[in-house]
């Protein structure tokens, strides 16, 4: 979406904070990092690197095989932002609720491998390392979503797009592990055509780097959701109306775009909300975030 967009959101936007001052008391970075860790109920290495691990959390109760909730977590894809930790919290969450949460890391730019195509092979490995460690966790790998916070959500919509990565990609895999639903809490859908809207808090040439646009003709052929058209799994953009990092409309673009291409997309704007405060299990939005889960993967087959 164009400049246009972006000046009416902000006009609105501006509107709306002088409107209700309670949109000060929206989660801050702070309020994101500094949450406690939970701890997992087993680590998995799916490869050497230290990034190269994903954390199990498994329902309380006994039996399954469970459903699947493959959490990715944000960061602007850079080192610096721990990633993991934050999101133990709502993978704890989800796992009170009957589900099984796989918590993924991956080699992130700053580390070794990070960036094209390591980063984006290691969210594939990890994926579909579900398939062998199904039997010993009882997890249903037939009842399968994604669920990815910023940087995450765009890799939870690459995830679901998988399938359709050409066979020339490094990116490229046979037997993909099937998405149904790929949920992106303010995740961007588009690198190419929202990359300046990303690069606003996460640096000019962050996108560019992670997809190695200086050395590619087609950075985005294989990494962008946007040209993975139109996906298999259904797809959810959640934003908050607060939320200055990816702002809404971005995810109501993406949506469109994946609607024209056949596939099926919502999006769902939570009021009171920013960018953070998704990811925080005791707020309000991460409550509507929970009902969006039991609506694409209910916690019992049905």
């Amino acid at each position: 979406m164009g400049s246009d967009a972006l000046i009416r959101w902000l006009l609105a936007l501006a509107i709306l904070m002088a409107a209700d001052p309670s949109h000060a008391a929206t989660a801050s970075v702070q309020d994101y990092m500094g949450q406690p860790r939970h701890a997992p109920d087993a680590v998995v290495h799916y490869g050497a690197a230290p990034a190269q691990v994903a954390e199990l959390f498994l329902p309380k109760a006994k039996g399954g095989p469970h459903p699947v909730v493959i959490l990715l977590h944000g960061g602007c894809f850079l080192k610096e932002f721990e990633g993991l930790a934050q999101t133990s919290a709502i993978a704890a969450d989800l796992a009170g609720r009957g589900y099984a949460v796989w918590n993924v890391d991956y080699r992130k730019l700053g580390e070794p491998g990070g960036g094209y195509p390591g980063t984006f092979q290691d969210v594939a490995t990890a994926i579909d390392r579900l398939r062998s460690e199904a039997r010993k966790y009882g997890l249903d790998t037939g009842r399968v979503i994604a669920l990815g916070h910023s940087a995450g959500g765009h890799l939870a919509l690459w995830a679901a797009s998988r399938g359709r990565i050409p066979a020339a990609s490094p990116l490229h895999a046979a037997n993909p592990l099937p998405i149904r639903a790929a949920i992106s809490m303010a995740g961007i859908g588009d690198l190419k055509g929202q990359g300046r809207v990303f690069a606003l808090p996460c640096g000019d040439d962050t996108l560019d780097r992670l997809v190695d646009a200086a050395h590619r003709k087609e950075p985005y052929a294989d990494t962008s959701p946007a040209a993975l058209l139109p996906p298999a799994a259904r797809v959810v953009m959640v934003h908050g109306v607060f939320d200055s990092v990816m702002p809404p409309y971005t995810g109501q673009a993406f949506a469109e775009q994946v609607r024209k291409a056949g596939g099926h997309a919502d999006v769902v704007t939570i009021p009171d909300a920013g960018h953070f405060d998704v990811v925080i299990p005791s707020t309000a939005a991460w409550r509507e975030v929970v009902a969006i889960v039991e609506r694409e993967l209910p916690a019992t087959s049905r």
